[in-house]
């Protein structure tokens, strides 16, 4: 009985593995599907820059904080970085702060530097 709980186990397994993939809008054919970015990015906000569009999004108290994305056709987007490594004090951000942090984050492309303006 064991025997077969097993191989039910790893067939399951093996199918699921086999079958999983990663959420992609781009429909191959100059169409998309939404969501565009299967995740939670709150208050996200875009910009054009020479080479694409650039998107981050509020972060409030996590790090690394401010994800910094990019896009050439604002459907395929890829993290590139995060924008801060810590908030400080360390120690006030060690615990939860629910309301606190950084948010409303605008990117500025100027001069081929980009200015992240926010509010913490």
């Amino acid at each position: 009985m064991k025997f077969k709980q097993l191989l039910f186990a790893l067939g399951l397994f093996w199918y699921l593995g086999a079958n999983a993939q990663g959420w992609n809008a781009d429909l191959g054919n100059g169409k998309y599907k939404n969501p565009i970015l299967h995740v939670d990015y709150s208050d996200p906000d875009v910009c054009a820059g020479e080479d694409g569009y650039y998107m981050t999004a509020s972060s409030f108290n996590s790090v690394p904080g401010l994800p910094i994305l990019h896009s050439k056709d604002l459907v395929n987007w890829e993290l590139i970085g995060y924008a801060l490594q810590n908030l400080f004090p360390i120690e006030h951000y060690q615990t939860v702060r629910h309301g606190d942090g950084v948010c409303a984050i605008y990117p500025l492309p100027q001069w081929r530097v980009f200015y992240l303006l926010g509010r913490s």
